[in-house]
């Protein structure tokens, strides 16, 4: 079993920054892959951006060169610092695990970029 808690969410104006949080515990080593996804109203939820085990990362194209995801191994805790923000980004976005099992899934936290 792996325990996903996501934080950092809230309310920013377009241009700004906001860095999500996801917290693991549990059955880590069994995870091959983090990511983070979204979920906008009305919309399937969506990849963001992926960390391999390795340290490879991949990117949606609508978050390239914005959006930066990364690790610290000693926290157990994956980040998605999000630049320049925009009103499309407003979503809920939901940290992902994924084991050769199954996958595991946060609450999601809710980012909302508007003026």
């Amino acid at each position: 079993q792996v325990q996903l808690v996501e934080s950092g969410g809230g309310l920013v104006q377009p241009g700004g920054s906001l860095r999500l949080s996801c917290a693991t515990s549990g059955s880590i080593f069994s995870i091959s892959v983090m990511g983070w996804y979204r979920q906008a109203p009305g919309k399937q939820r969506e990849l963001v951006a992926v960390i391999r085990k390795r340290g490879s990362t991949n990117y949606a194209d609508s978050v390239k060169g914005r959006f930066t995801i990364s690790r610290d191994n000693a926290k157990n805790t994956v980040y998605l610092q999000m630049n320049s923000l925009k009103p499309e980004d407003t979503a809920v976005y939901y940290c992902n695990a994924a084991t050769p099992g199954r996958d595991y899934w946060g609450q999601g936290t809710q980012v909302t970029v508007s003026s």
